[in-house]
């Protein structure tokens, strides 16, 4: 099986766009990463590939370097040819993430070792459910005034969960700010935490990043922005409400299946020597 490679991202969209959308709930990433590109927020260093078979396309992955390969659902029969394909082209790959049999398997066909690796579980909304103890305050949508403050804290959130941040999250947060996707929690008259859910794709919205400063924590503030920006997705159209969370933070995993998750797959990002 050979994989067809590009970085133009209209070419891309147009052989494997159609297939994501064929299970938006275990290829949230890659659309959502795919509306990014469109937007011009990745850079230019992409690389974007799909198979087909019989002149239909069966598998498609992307690269915004110098972030890991993003797998999608794809055929586990295809992820050996792939990294193969990759490994020959001399392709800088310095970590996989997709979900957890496949991007096990990339590893194990790659060339350099695994250093490390962060498993994540993918949940998905059942019925949201209030948060317990509801935190006193009250939730907003951000505005452009809240563009420092946001960037802040996603900076400080990127740092936290580890992985490669992009240098400058300002347009990254200029750009969800925009399009109303990124809700405050205030309580005493300032913000205390905050939460993303991305405008609906196919249907599909995916919570996050939810982020509470340390000096703000075991309060309830992130239960309480979680169901805020969760019965926003809703109320702007999505019919799955997405969201991963991070297997060694037993707290958050807690919280999100309080408020109504449900675990669908495990996923894991696995950084290269």
């Amino acid at each position: 099986m050979t994989w067809t490679f590009t970085s133009k991202v209209e070419v891309y969209a147009g052989v494997a766009e159609p297939w994501l959308l064929q299970d938006p709930v275990r290829n949230t990433a890659p659309l959502t990463v795919l509306r990014g590109m469109r937007s011009g927020l990745w850079g230019d260093d992409l690389l974007l590939g799909w198979l087909e078979r019989d002149g239909e396309t069966i598998a498609a992955v992307c690269q915004t370097a110098p972030h890991f390969l993003l797998l999608s659902a794809i055929p586990a029969d295809t992820v050996r040819d792939l990294a193969t394909q990759l490994i020959e082209a001399e392709r800088v790959i310095p970590g996989v993430s997709g979900p957890l049999p496949l991007a096990e398997a990339f590893a194990a066909a790659w060339w350099r070792p695994e250093a490390e690796r962060r498993p994540e579980r993918l949940y998905r909304l059942d019925a949201l459910v209030p948060p317990r103890s509801l935190s006193g305050g009250a939730a907003r949508t951000a505005v452009e005034d809240d563009l420092g403050l946001l960037v802040k804290w996603s900076e400080e959130f990127q740092a936290e969960a580890g992985g490669i941040a992009p240098t400058d999250l300002t347009p990254l947060v200029a750009s969800r700010i925009g399009r109303r996707e990124l809700v405050l929690w205030e309580a005493g008259g300032r913000p205390v935490a905050f939460a993303a859910a991305s405008s609906p794709i196919g249907g599909m919205s995916r919570v996050g990043p939810v982020y509470t400063p340390l000096e703000h924590r075991r309060r309830g503030y992130g239960a309480a922005v979680s169901h805020a920006v969760t019965a926003k997705a809703r109320a702007k159209g999505a019919g799955e409400v997405l969201l991963f969370a991070d297997l060694a933070n037993s707290t958050s995993n807690s919280i999100y299946q309080a408020l109504g998750y449900r675990p669908v797959d495990d996923y894991t990002s696995i950084t290269f020597h």
